[in-house]
């Protein structure tokens, strides 16, 4: 699985379990749950081990723990949670976009608006794909922000169209990139 800061594959992932862990074990009896806890650590590769000549004394981690109860093996249940993971931030980054007017209280309205959504978001996908690595992975809202808002000015010569893009903006390279991607070059 490649690490969500760097892009590299990530191989050192170490799971652990707490097979009976009571959750909220301060509160009333009836309160409590007992189920399992389950934390998976991975090296942060955004910090380098070696700083000039020395070398960390700590390694840097991040944690990420789960309570649950499915049956499952232990790296199983881990897997699938990561996996569950993935389709929520799905569904959360469609929510902030077509899918917030939703349900509108008119069938084909709503029809409509799932189909705009299914569109534009396999749409942003291939676009942020297409990229650059920090982009596949982008949210739609930053694709937006970063590739299709852009803020350029369209000027007209000699039956020639030409996009001024602003000077300095953090987001030429991978515009241009993805522009000369998709684009038929002219002859």
């Amino acid at each position: 699985m490649p690490d969500p800061a760097t892009g590299e594959l990530i191989s050192d992932a170490e799971v652990a379990e707490i097979p009976e862990y009571t959750a909220f074990a301060s509160r009333k009896k009836s309160e409590r749950v007992t189920a399992r806890l389950i934390v998976r650590r991975v090296r942060d590769l955004a910090k380098p081990p070696v700083v000039g000549e020395q070398g960390e004394l700590f390694p840097v981690w991040r944690y990420h723990p789960f309570f649950t109860d499915q049956p499952a093996a232990t790296l199983q249940a881990e897997r699938e949670h990561r996996h569950h993971a993935v389709v929520e931030q799905v569904i959360a980054d469609s929510k902030a976009g077509a899918l917030a007017h939703l349900p509108s209280g008119h069938f084909h309205a709503n029809a409509a608006w799932l189909t705009l959504w299914a569109m534009t978001y396999n749409l942003l996908r291939a676009t942020g794909s297409l990229t650059s690595a920090f982009h596949a992975k982008a949210t739609t809202a930053t694709l937006r922000t970063h590739l299709i808002q852009v803020p350029a000015r369209i000027a007209r010569s000699a039956r020639r169209i030409t996009l001024h893009l602003p000077h300095n903006w953090p987001w030429q390279h991978a515009w241009t990139h993805l522009f000369d991607t998709v684009h038929d070059s002219p002859g």
